[in-house]
């Protein structure tokens, strides 16, 4: 039995079991040697380790009387949590051996945190869910406060650091409210008593509290305020680290719950997730339109496209969970793009983050300009870039879903959101003049950065349709539905 459970669990055992084999290799062959190749193996780990992945046989295999699950939702989020913190990691390199910053752990560090994420994705049961959120979380503390010698890096990481503690704290006290009203930590087995005595005020009190925890994993509003200022302080790769594969898990780790746990009250859960949906894409949409520090523009962004993921999550059907996966997929891709320019915003060998140094950048470099501003274009929804189909497809779901009011809402944030992201597209060809920035771009982040691009412009052709994305998401949504 135990044989049979680990084999479902192999891929993050094997991940597992690098993570320790990297942290002894690098204290014993020495930590500045060593960081620079184990940060290049550990982005090979994870991208066999997403192919292995996305390899597995169909159909569903439960682990541990239920506590892990192996189906095609939870593989889905894998290989894109995987991709993304590869492609984290690769565009890490330069800036990690610029600031000193290239130590052993990091990689370490990042390889925990995927762990947790891919648990999380697969949780079947609350104490399985909290470990991953939990391993997840105390890695990413570590990572936000990396930069040592930064009062504001160190800054976000205590400011994440208490915050989380907070917003995990409530997930238990929900939790326990769920354990003590059903009597029962299992997605399946609450599901059964939902089924078979309703939501009574105590349980919904859990449910409530379970989802405010992970709204706050996700960066919804009211749970958002810690996003702004970790994004600001943590050093640049951690941001882009932070903005797309633990916002992939948390949204995995949302849907799992609702329709793994809690999929006979629907009508209850709609109604929060309705909530902070409006809330993000608003707060999300106008909070952005004053910030001038790029990294915190790209935490607001966050913070409403994660409102716009979650109207996929309100439909609370299979469409809606389709839309969702399609969605996340999307716009972790513009932020892989969107990130590797932004590593590269530098004078005189110093980051710069105020977007006005981006005047007249047309001019200076055309072709990453244009880039950006493709990217840009995409990440305010504009037609026929891929990013308006990922709006589109959520939007449609609530349509179906009888949720026409939030779909309206969210097209009037959408509208919104579009000024600031076509305010950097103006002073990158129609502003003033700034000093000119310095930086050189490495060939794997000019790569990315077109990559990126190119699939914002040909991802909805017809003939490529998304790359396959759809088909994909359309079988793992039914796989987390049935």
């Amino acid at each position: 039995m135990i044989s049979a459970d680990l084999n479902i669990i192999l891929p993050e055992l094997v991940l597992a079991i690098f993570a320790m084999a990297a942290l002894m290799w690098g204290v014993f062959m020495g930590k500045d040697r060593q960081a620079e190749p184990l940060l290049f193996a550990t982005s090979v780990v994870f991208v066999l380790t997403a192919a292995w992945v996305a390899t597995l046989p169909g159909g569903e295999r439960v682990a541990f009387n239920g506590a892990f699950i192996d189906d095609g939702f939870g593989r889905f989020a894998k290989v894109l949590l995987l991709l993304a913190a590869a492609s984290m990691l690769l565009l890490s390199r330069e800036y990690l051996k610029k600031f000193e910053l290239m130590k052993f752990e990091f990689p370490v560090l990042i390889t925990l945190a995927v762990i947790g994420m891919m648990m999380m994705v697969s949780a079947g049961d609350l104490m399985a869910l909290y470990m991953g959120l939990e391993l997840q979380s105390l890695a990413l503390y570590v990572v936000a406060a990396f930069r040592r010698d930064s009062v504001r890096s160190t800054e976000a990481g205590l400011k994440y650091f208490v915050l989380g503690a907070l917003s995990s704290g409530l997930l238990l006290y929900g939790a326990s409210l769920v354990y003590g009203y059903t009597g029962t930590t299992n997605f399946a087995g609450i599901s059964e008593v939902i089924a078979a005595e309703g939501v009574g005020l105590g349980l919904l009190f859990g449910l409530v509290f379970m989802c405010t925890g992970m709204a706050f994993k996700i960066s919804a509003v009211p749970f958002h305020m810690w996003t702004p200022d970790v994004y600001e302080g943590s050093p640049t790769p951690v941001t882009a680290f932070f903005a797309t594969a633990p916002k992939v898990a948390a949204a995995g780790l949302f849907a799992r719950v609702l329709f793994e746990g809690f999929a006979g009250a629907v009508s209850d859960w709609q109604q929060i997730l309705a909530f902070l949906a409006i809330g993000s894409m608003y707060l999300g949409s106008i909070a952005a339109i004053g910030q001038t520090n790029i990294k915190r523009l790209m935490a607001y962004s966050s913070i409403g496209h994660m409102g716009f993921a979650l109207v996929g999550l309100a439909a609370g059907t299979e469409e809606g969970v389709q839309a969702l996966l399609i969605y996340m997929a999307i716009y972790v891709t513009m932020n892989v793009g969107v990130f590797a320019f932004i590593l590269n915003m530098e004078r005189d060998g110093r980051p710069v983050t105020d977007i006005h140094a981006l005047g007249l950048y047309s001019r200076v470099r055309p072709a990453r300009a244009l880039a950006l501003a493709i990217l840009m274009f995409s990440l305010a929804g504009i037609p026929p870039l891929v990013g308006f189909f990922g709006k589109y497809y959520v939007f449609l779901a609530a349509v179906s879903a009888g949720l026409v009011p939030l779909a309206v809402l969210g097209v009037i944030a959408s509208v919104i959101g579009a000024y600031y992201y076509l305010r950097i597209i103006f002073l990158m060809y129609f502003g003033e003049e700034a000093e000119a920035m310095t930086g050189t771009m490495p060939v794997i982040h000019a790569a990315f950065l077109i990559v990126a691009t190119v699939a914002m412009v040909l991802g909805a052709a017809p003939v490529i349709n998304l790359f396959g994305v759809e088909a994909v998401a359309a079988d793992a949504a039914a796989a987390l539905l049935n």
